[in-house]
């Protein structure tokens, strides 16, 4: 008889080895997060210790994003930061929602595949070091979530659920004679007692706490205290909840029962809850906000929403390019409101223009595009001309409102959010529901606020893409679309632009055909990365090609164009490096003004930098002369030319880096020159930041019937890597 596998057995057991986890090293909270499919995105699992609500801000992490989760994953390695002031230096937006004294480790958990992220908090009792064993512990954790995650994965109930889980960290239970006892103890004692699970709801009031709160013990039990007691309901009070919770100390304020009797609020936690002690304020009124004496019914926001705002803003600071800020409602934005629809549109000539969406047909995107700005009878063009947002629960509002407007969408509920920038509009951002939704006053003056920072992060990130798209053409239009094919010569090439800046600058690279039996390469390093070194080494590879088809000598070329560049005085300097190939007479002419030695690649594998002696950098001195060196050329030799940003790094030998160059240009295979370009870029760490843009021009000599050619070549600058 074959059984059904159990879809809940997979997580069952996940849950329990992570909950094992969160005891065993002592961490006070626990979160685990999985890659997206897509590898793009860390989705919260489960939740350790602390309520799911709390972590809101944090249920959906971008992979790129600058947060411990993410850097652990990305990096396949720990993240330890030991304190809140480590935590503010290193990672400043974790830290800005994060504002308790805390220590926190991310591990990645790593398997057949990478899964995603543990992490772990702990009081700011705890020291603020790592030993190598709990390292070890929570590294073997790791592996083991892995396995379990692993096997979850085969089963049908896997993967995740919609929503984060709160998983317990299953603490004991007393019998009913001791709770019996305990309760007799606490009634005894003066003033209230009560006690507040890790959701932060009450789970025991005495009867003291009832007579001071003002309700039933009954009423209470259940319930949330910022909701069931409406004066608490201040952003202050729950701070401080929050503080004791995450900080696991003790955490004491006073508040204000309407009409006038202060009360003194002490919270111990621990890892099941937390304990209150109420007692009447001795201190009569402390420097509170007046919310609290009135009752606040009508209370500008709940302090979670407060840090998931904190949190968005920050983050949409941080954003670059319009399809970032797409990107950023959609992860982060959508689900903290619960919305499945999203259209994100910008004025433009008079037209909305969708530039973003999600949870819509193409079909519906494509009617619902390029809508006129100045029209009143929609509900986006209405928000747009009042600059005031728009609400609707349900289909019903909608056409009672807007009785034209077509409903084309298949959504029941809409929040149309004007994107305004001192009065210009900017756009619109329409969050949609696939059933009706209350917004609640709460979530109105939130979205509010949110439509204000998407509008200055649409309006940066437009004005970014525009000059990003002038400087790739720009830059597309000063390097060669394609190097020539040429019978006896392999060739292939690429440029890095800088990662910092408008990824645009002044490297350089070509190559020359000069009749039947010969071709120049030339390599150049303009300084600085921005449009002044774009244009400037647009003229030096101009002059340089106009002097090398005259057949003028490796020496004579670079000597005229120096003498250009003096006349020009453009206040930067420019390296070069000119290479004469003679195919027939098998010889190779060199001339370097200022420029880094190409690097000579043999046969049977010797690699080595030239020996080249340099020249002054052109634009210094108009009678300057550039020595030449002759080598020949011989079958199979591979040269590589290159700019300085693939060897210089902060604090390194220059020539230690030439040498590592070499090394990683002797291991590449060289069957497929932009395979060994490849190899070569990867081994020398351009993947990430980058400081200067790179050049780099291979050359290999082969057969001259040129059977032994690449493919077409990759020329082209390849944006950010």
């Amino acid at each position: 008889m074959t059984g059904r596998a159990d879809p809940g057995a997979g997580t069952d057991a996940l849950d329990a080895a992570f909950a094992e986890t969160v005891r065993r090293t002592g961490a006070s909270i626990g979160a685990l997060y999985l890659l997206a499919p897509d590898e793009a995105l860390l989705n919260l699992e489960a939740v350790c210790g602390a309520p799911v609500e709390f972590a809101a801000p944090w249920t959906r992490v971008p992979l790129a994003s600058p947060a411990p989760v993410a850097e652990a994953v990305r990096e396949e390695r720990m993240v330890w930061v030991g304190s809140q002031e480590e935590m503010a230096r290193s990672y400043s937006r974790t830290a800005m929602v994060l504002p308790y004294p805390l220590a926190l480790a991310a591990a990645p958990v790593t398997g057949v595949r990478r899964w995603g992220t543990l992490l772990l908090m702990w009081p700011a009792t705890r020291p603020s070091h790592m030993t190598p064993r709990e390292r070890g512990n929570i590294l073997s954790s790791c592996g083991r979530l892995a396995r379990l995650l692993e096997e979850a994965a085969e089963q049908p109930g896997f993967p995740r659920r919609e929503r984060p889980r709160a998983v317990p960290l299953g603490a004991g239970h007393r019998s009913a004679p001791q709770a019996l006892a305990v309760a007799d103890f606490v009634e005894r004692l003066p003033g209230g007692s009560c006690a507040l699970d890790l959701e932060g709801r009450f789970t025991y009031v005495s009867s003291g706490a009832a007579e001071l709160l003002g309700r039933e013990a009954a009423h209470l039990l259940g319930t949330l205290p910022w909701q069931s007691l409406r004066w608490l309901d201040v952003p202050l009070h729950e701070d401080r909840y929050r503080a004791a919770l995450i900080g696991r100390q003790p955490v004491a304020f006073t508040a204000c029962r309407p009409p006038d009797q202060w009360l003194d609020f002490h919270l111990y936690p621990d890892d099941s809850g937390i304990s209150a002690r109420i007692l009447p304020s001795r201190t009569h009124e402390p420097t509170a906000p007046a919310a609290g004496r009135t009752g606040t019914a009508d209370a500008s926001a709940r302090a979670g929403r407060l840090y998931q705002l904190t949190h968005l803003a920050a983050a949409l600071t941080e954003v670059v390019g319009v399809q970032d800020v797409v990107d950023l409602v959609a992860d982060q934005i959508m689900p903290a409101f619960g919305a499945q629809g999203l259209v994100l549109s910008t004025a433009d000539a008079g037209r909305l223009r969708i530039t973003g969406h999600r949870g819509y047909a193409s079909d519906t995107i494509a009617r619902l595009d390029g809508l006129p700005l100045d029209t009143g009878f929609t509900p986006a063009g209405q928000a747009l001309a009042t600059g005031t947002p728009a609400f609707f629960a349900d289909v019903d509002d909608m056409r009672h409102s807007y009785p034209e407007a077509p409903t084309v969408s298949g959504k029941h509920a809409w929040a149309f959010l004007p994107l305004i920038i001192s009065g210009r509009p900017v756009g619109i951002c329409v969050l949609s529901y696939d059933s009706p939704h209350t917004f609640t006053a709460e979530e109105r003056a939130v979205l509010t606020s949110l439509a204000g920072l998407i509008a200055q992060a649409v309006d940066r990130a437009r004005l970014y893409d525009t000059k990003l798209e002038l400087a790739h053409g720009l830059q597309q239009a000063l390097l060669p679309r394609s190097l020539p094919t040429i019978d006896g010569l392999r060739v292939a090439a690429r440029y890095l632009p800088a990662t910092r800046g408008m990824d645009i600058g002044g490297d350089f690279y070509d190559l020359i055909r000069l009749g039947d039996t010969a071709v120049a390469a030339v390599i150049g390093d303009v300084q600085g990365h921005n449009v002044a070194a774009a244009a400037l080494m647009g003229q030096v590879r101009t002059a340089v090609h106009a002097h090398a088809t005259l057949g003028t000598p490796p020496d004579q070329v670079l000597d005229r164009t120096n003498r250009l560049l003096t006349d020009l005085d453009p206040d930067l300097f420019t390296s070069c490096l000119y290479i004469h190939l003679d195919l027939a007479r098998r010889r190779v002419t060199l001339a370097s003004a200022g420029h880094p030695p190409p690097i000579l690649r043999l046969p049977d594998g010797g690699t080595r930098p030239l020996d080249v002696a340099p020249g002054p950098l052109l634009g210094i001195d108009p009678e300057a002369a550039f020595p030449v060196t002759e080598i020949p050329l011989g079958e199979g030799m591979l040269l590589a030319l290159y700019t300085d940003g693939l060897v210089e790094a902060p604090g390194a030998d220059l020539e230690d880096s030439i040498t590592c160059l070499a090394h990683h240009l002797a291991e590449a295979d060289d069957r497929d020159l932009h395979g060994l370009i490849d190899t070569v870029l990867k081994e020398s760490g351009t993947a990430g930041q980058r400081l200067d843009d790179i050049a780099l021009l291979v050359l290999q000599e082969t057969d001259q019937d040129g059977c032994d050619q690449d493919g077409p070549d990759r020329a082209e600058p390849v944006p950010g890597g």
